[in-house]
């Protein structure tokens, strides 16, 4: 937020005709990201002013390659702009919600941590990958998520799908496992949480089991009276 060449920039951008601009907002001192780079990216042909999240500090000049980008559906609105003064202020409203969400995100994320591996009972590893391989129930806010391998369970910061001109987008934490997968409100107690994904986990993988084996006796009851002989 305090690079006033990159809000000049895409000052310029939103308000001269026919101009196009991709703009970096650095957010820094995250205790788990470390700092991710916002990038808002505006031009004339689109219907919105997307934003994307990567990983690291990028500025003015800086090269990104899709694979390096996050989409977030959080995007800017300055339609209610009456003037230019106007427009600098939504900007800055705007820039300072999506700023505000990422850094509580992580902040979380980091408290989640210690509890899931003692739940888990597992090693918990910080992964930054873009593609995660697996579907969220929401989407992704940042590219940090938590991944207890031993255990296939992912935890992630979540968003919902609107303009930052509505203020602070709605925020959760994902829990994911195999086929189980739930969102809890950001500012819930991560022990309590886990606790209870956990026990829904269980209680899943124990339906799966019995549903299983009441095919496989299905199954063994229809070769028993169609007189299957497995010698033949």
């Amino acid at each position: 937020m305090h690079d006033h060449d990159a809000d000049d920039l895409l000052r310029r951008a939103l308000l001269e005709p026919g101009a196009s601009a991709a703009v970096a907002l650095r957010v820094g001192n995250l205790p788990l990201s470390d700092s991710v780079t916002v990038v808002f990216h505006g031009r004339r042909d689109l219907t919105s002013i997307q934003t994307y999240v990567a990983l690291g500090r990028h500025g003015t000049g800086a090269a990104l390659s899709a694979d390096e980008l996050l989409r977030v559906p959080c995007d800017l609105d300055l339609g209610d702009a009456e003037d230019r003064e106007d427009a600098e202020r939504l900007y800055a409203e705007q820039a300072c919600a999506m700023r505000d969400a990422l850094a509580a995100a992580d902040t979380v994320l980091a408290i989640w941590k210690e509890p899931l591996e003692d739940l888990a009972q597992a090693h918990v590893e910080v992964d930054t990958r873009i593609a995660l391989g697996l579907d969220l129930p929401a989407h992704r806010l940042l590219p940090t998520a938590l991944v207890a391998a031993e255990r296939q369970m992912v935890v992630a910061p979540v968003c919902e799908a609107r303009t930052l001109a509505e203020g602070l987008p709605p925020l959760g934490i994902a829990c994911i496992q195999q086929d189980v997968a739930r969102v809890y409100p950001l500012p819930d107690d991560p022990e309590t949480c886990l606790e209870d994904f956990l026990g829904r986990a269980a209680d899943h993988a124990h339906r799966m089991a019995d549903a299983l084996q009441r095919q496989e006796a299905s199954v063994a009851r229809f070769l028993e009276i169609s007189d299957f002989d497995e010698t033949a």
